[in-house]
């Protein structure tokens, strides 16, 4: 290795890189994070590697490495590059030093921070705008809405819904109303030689934070798969917000209270401030997943096509996940499906419902019935008094057409707190 001029402050690189281990800002990557902690302990010994030497201490490279046929390292020190930038564009903005890697070099430096105004936000905190747009525009469609079905003869409808459970304690109560819909990360996948460009849904893979961990962790198949910040929305949920939003916007006050966020945006302090409405599958709940099964009398079975009833053990389980069980086939045979739905205190008293389906037409049926007077009457009668329940309907469909359902089961939830509660909760991938 040669020799790095002294210009680069050893102990100020060293309790630089202390404190962002500290604070975990490169995220769970064992991969990346062991590319930072060569590259600072690099710099501290004052030595510049090379490529190929950071390809054999941090991937375990051979003698055979060919940085012109593999461009792992150089991916990997790009994304650890971005890491570093997105972190003193937010959560360490204020920090005087930074840690940076420079263009083109496998060296880590210390830098004072840019003077004059604070540098544009790097792409993800961009997108983030766009996405954080695109949900504002979804707000404004659903209270449209709202102000159809309000004009059109539903106002006493709506009015007897929003006074029945669980959406008279949702609405009296005081922060504003989260709609929460359940989305899926996907990400592409390049194969030049092979002239194949294609879309990836992997169930471990649910971010791109998650899609970073895993390239640094399997550094052979970087350069095969990118972030195309792509996320999409089973069809089902389209359906289920014609349902539900109206009951949600009804009046000017209303709508303007209600905000629309992506399951893979919602954080662990948006559950505190907010009341949350999660329309979607059952396998895209994200950080309400453990919460809602952690007082629940179901779990999920070997897929989220199947909940099992840990009261009789019966299990149910969903046919729109494969082909048609009884030897049926084809589009047009008629598939049963489930739609869960369960409503209780957030962990700091706002309140939570969960409108849900294994598949689109459980989630229909769930949404049309939570919308539906009649329905939440029946629900109500079923449920009693209990400040939190949970219910399942069976629902019947041709194709993504929602044929009718019913009610199958209700219940109380169990008498602890899922917000404390240390749970050992096992889940399928999804």
């Amino acid at each position: 290795m040669s020799e790095v001029g002294g210009d680069v402050g050893n102990d100020q690189i060293a309790a630089l890189a202390g404190r962002l281990r500290a604070r975990q800002a490169l995220g769970r990557s064992e991969g990346l994070n062991r590319l930072f902690d060569y590259l600072a302990e690099s710099a501290q010994a004052g030595t510049r590697p090379k490529e190929f030497e950071v390809a054999a201490a941090v991937f375990g490279r051979g003698a055979s490495f060919d940085g012109a046929q593999d461009a792992s390292v150089r991916v990997a020190v790009h994304r650890l590059r971005r890491k570093l930038d997105e972190f003193y564009s937010g959560p360490g903005a204020d920090e005087a030093v930074r840690l940076a890697i420079p263009k083109g070099e496998y060296r880590m430096v210390a830098e004072p921070r840019p003077a004059g105004p604070a540098a544009a936000a790097p792409p993800r905190f961009r997108r983030r705008y766009v996405a954080a747009g695109i949900a504002l525009l979804l707000a404004l469609n659903l209270i449209a809405w709202a102000v159809f079905w309000t004009t059109h003869g539903t106002e006493r409808a709506l009015a007897r819904a929003q006074a029945s459970a669980p959406w008279a304690g949702l609405l009296k109560a005081a922060p504003p109303t989260l709609l929460v819909l359940g989305d899926y990360y996907i990400f592409g996948e390049i194969n030049e030689a092979a002239g194949t460009n294609r879309l990836v849904r992997e169930y471990g893979i649910n971010s791109r934070e998650d899609l970073d961990a895993w390239l640094m962790d399997n550094p052979k198949a970087m350069g095969s798969y990118r972030d195309l910040d792509l996320y999409y929305l089973p069809v089902g949920a389209a359906f289920a917000l014609r349902s539900v939003v109206p009951v949600l916007t009804r009046g000017a006050a209303r709508g303007e209270a209600l905000h629309v966020v992506m399951a893979s945006d919602l954080t662990p302090e948006m559950l505190k401030r907010n009341n949350i409405v999660y329309l979607g599958y059952l396998s895209g709940l994200g950080v309400l997943r453990d919460p809602v099964f952690a007082a629940s009398r179901f779990s999920i079975g070997e897929t989220y096509d199947e909940l099992i009833d840990g009261v009789t053990h019966k299990a149910y389980v969903s046919q729109e996940g494969g082909p048609s069980q009884g030897g049926a086939s084809g589009g047009g045979a008629t598939r049963r499906d489930y739609g869960y739905v369960t409503a209780f205190k957030g962990p700091a008293g706002n309140r939570i419902v969960v409108i849900a389906g294994d598949r689109d037409t459980g989630l229909m049926q769930a949404a049309e019935a939570l919308a539906n007077p009649d329905a939440l009457k029946a629900l109500a009668r079923t449920a009693g008094a209990a400040d939190g329940f949970e219910a399942l309907y069976e629902a019947q469909g041709i194709g993504r057409a929602s044929l009718g359902g019913r009610l199958i089961l209700t219940s109380p939830r169990r008498r602890m707190n899922p917000w404390t509660s240390q749970t050992d909760q096992s889940f399928p991938a999804g």
